[in-house]
């Protein structure tokens, strides 16, 4: 079983900085794909960034590109994403994800593990 945990979220003021974390534990492969997706209130859960096994492959969504910074550290079988110029319209519930299949993945059905997500607010 592959759990995640999230970490790394809080309160900003627009323009400034966040750097999230999620630490995968249980058998987790390298190759595995690893995304962010985020939620935010009365919305439908929307995708941020993914990272393949090697740091060479990434996805941004259009939204977070330029701002956003997804890495990860296969040795520790973690993920994060460094956000920055961050805005009011970014404030979510930011949930890691964890998909079995080597790809770069933009839908929420093509994860098959996800964390309990961290709250992200930025004020104006």
């Amino acid at each position: 079983q592959v759990q995640l945990v999230e970490s790394g979220g809080g309160l900003v003021q627009a323009g400034g900085s966040l750097r999230l974390s999620c630490a995968a534990s249980g058998r987790i492969l390298s190759t595995y794909t690893m995304g962010w997706f985020r939620q935010a209130p009365g919305k439908a859960r929307e995708f941020a960034a993914a990272i393949g096994w090697t740091n060479a492959n990434i996805y941004y969504a259009n939204s977070v590109k330029g701002r956003f910074t997804i890495s990860r550290d296969n040795a520790k079988n973690t993920v994060y994403l460094q956000m920055s110029s961050l805005k009011p319209e970014d404030t979510a519930v930011y949930y890691c994800a964890i998909s079995s299949v080597a790809g770069i993945y933009s839908r929420a059905q093509d994860y098959d593990w996800w964390g309990q997500g961290t709250q992200v607010t930025v004020s104006s």
